[in-house]
């Protein structure tokens, strides 16, 4: 399928929300991280449900218009319809990416949670994906038991014609790895939003991916 225009920017910083139960406190932090470069967000709170997160995404995607980058909701696909979010991002028992595809529309983004298998992203495409992720890379803190993905995966995924995230346990030290290896974007978590100065991680997060010839 023809690619959309906020599909072609899933490139460089992808920055997944952490477990923010303070909404202020949230926005500011996902606003220095928008302002150090990031171009993608994507919320995701397991703590927060119901009332309280319809009103954290409203907030965050209000944000992202301000900074025009694509706002993706993870996991809730009955969300990204309510709040016209740009898209959402769906792991494997999180929904069925044909029926997610009826409901928001085709020029709303898909993203698929492959894991380290090359055949799951295929089958994701030909459901309509627009972007695959694979991870995790390196050791994870959110996602300990998480299915390691070898790097050799990303170029093998270049046979899918899709841009490519990479996740888990991505840091600033180990970022140009991956990134080398294929991936077009990096989603990160923890070496971002824990860190003082989240600006200036997401500007260095940044440059790795400018650096590349992803």
């Amino acid at each position: 399928m023809a690619q959309n225009n906020s599909t072609l920017r899933i490139r460089g910083l992808y920055a997944i929300t952490p477990d923010e139960t303070d909404l202020k406190r949230l926005l500011k932090n996902s606003e220095a991280a928008l302002a150090g470069g990031a171009s993608i967000l994507q919320y995701r709170n397991k703590r927060v449900h119901g009332s309280a997160a319809k009103e954290q995404a409203q907030a965050l995607l209000a944000l992202c218009r301000r900074y025009q980058v694509p706002f993706i909701v993870n996991d809730d696909v009955g969300l990204a319809a309510e709040l016209d979010a740009d898209g959402v991002h769906l792991g494997i028992d999180d929904g069925d990416i044909a029926q997610a595809r009826v409901r928001l529309g085709t020029g709303k983004i898909i993203g698929a949670s492959c894991y380290n298998n090359l055949a799951l992203a295929q089958h994701a495409k030909h459901l309509s994906a627009d972007y695959v992720a694979f991870g995790a890379c390196f050791p994870s803190s959110t996602k300990p038991n998480a299915p390691r993905a070898d790097l050799a995966l990303f170029q093998q995924a270049a046979v899918l014609g899709l841009p490519v995230t990479a996740i888990g346990g991505i840091t600033l030290e180990n970022a140009s790895t991956i990134i080398n290896a294929g991936a077009h974007a990096i989603a990160v978590i923890g070496a971002l939003w824990n860190t003082p100065d989240i600006s200036n991680t997401a500007e260095q997060f940044t440059q790795l991916c400018t650096e590349s010839p992803q």
